[in-house]
């Protein structure tokens, strides 16, 4: 069934579609689904689910947290357990020309495994920079010099690219230097903003047209506005959309998180991100709060939003695993990882 992508993102009950499931994703307002470890028993049962979504609307986007490191939903039955992306950046420090041709690697064995069971994208990769103190980023951040990330970032997003993916940049305007989890506190920046567009920022603007999507940070720059990056005017428009020319698509970190709370509803704090500048709205491991959402959102989508939004699902036929996984490009990159970064 065909129709207009709405701006909120939501996740399933379990391994298989209930009735309730297919309900949300039938509402006018689900434009995607996002899925976790927890929808996750084998290959077999992961496709079955993704082909049952897209049974119900072709036309949602898929999408998972899938970095490698300690962020990667789905481990076994034949998926490569990719390294976090400090790792690239510590292989950066002893040998530039070898980290960028991983990082391709990295991207491509990502975005190929996860689009042969049905997967549209990953919210990867991480640009923020790796300042040694924030509780939540760690070893996700490809390094502290924003240079250093911006290009490692460049050779993932090529290898996701060379399998049909696109990337999202997170979690702009930088997650690295502030101390608290968003997902268990509301963490806070004290940096002005010239010091922050000029290392933090920086990333994001060098990528330039090669960047798809961005995912705000849900902190607060105090020296900016009082409301996290992902529910600001000031950090949405006023600097990624007017000040860097960005013209991907905006989508909200997980609006549970602890640090989205602020000041109200999920259905209110929906309409506050997508009003100040995000296209779609993430609601996680709540499904019935997600239909809630569904249900109450007063903002509605512009044409504008949907087409960014579409800009965003895959592109191309993907290979089924067993023939991906015969592919000289696909075991020319598995072996490179191997060689690398054993």
């Amino acid at each position: 069934m065909k129709q207009t992508l709405g701006p909120v993102m939501l996740d399933v009950v379990g391994t298989t579609l209930t009735r309730a499931d297919a309900r949300r994703l039938a509402h006018p307002n689900t434009g995607g689904v996002i899925l976790f470890a927890r929808h996750f028993q084998n290959r077999a049962q992961l496709v079955a689910l993704t082909d049952a979504i897209r049974m119900v609307r072709d036309d949602l986007l898929i999408a998972v947290d899938h970095e490698g490191g300690r962020v990667q939903r789905f481990r076994t039955d034949g998926f490569t357990v990719l390294p976090a992306m400090r790792r690239l950046g510590e292989l950066w420090d002893a040998d530039v020309l070898a980290a960028t041709t991983v990082a391709t690697a990295v991207g491509y064995v990502l975005a190929a495994e996860l689009r042969a069971c049905g997967i549209d994208m990953s919210f990867t990769p991480v640009l923020d920079l790796d300042y040694g103190h924030s509780k939540v980023i760690g070893d996700r951040a490809f390094h502290r010099d924003p240079r250093v990330v911006a290009l490692l970032a460049k050779s993932l997003n090529h290898g996701l690219a060379l399998a049909g993916m696109a990337n999202c940049g997170k979690h702009f305007p930088g997650h690295g230097f502030a101390e608290a989890d968003s997902h268990v506190a509301l963490p806070t920046d004290d940096r002005p903003l010239d010091e922050i567009l000029a290392h933090d920022v920086a990333p994001y603007d060098w990528l330039g047209l090669s960047l798809a999507a961005v995912i705000p940070a849900h902190v607060i720059y105090t020296q900016v506005d009082d409301r996290p990056a992902g529910f600001s005017p000031i950090w949405l428009q006023r600097i990624l959309r007017e000040r860097l020319g960005f013209t991907g698509a905006i989508f909200s970190d997980d609006l549970s998180m602890e640090a989205a709370r602020e000041g109200g509803t999920l259905a209110e704090a929906a309409d506050a991100a997508l009003s100040a500048g995000c296209d779609m709205v993430l609601v996680c491991n709540q499904p019935e709060a997600a239909e809630e959402v569904l249900n109450a959102l007063k903002t509605k989508p512009s044409p504008a939003s949907a087409r960014r939004l579409k800009r965003m699902r895959a592109r191309g036929n993907a290979p089924k695993w067993d023939k991906l996984i015969a592919q000289p490009d696909y075991l020319r990159a598995k072996a490179l990882l191997n060689e690398a970064l054993g």
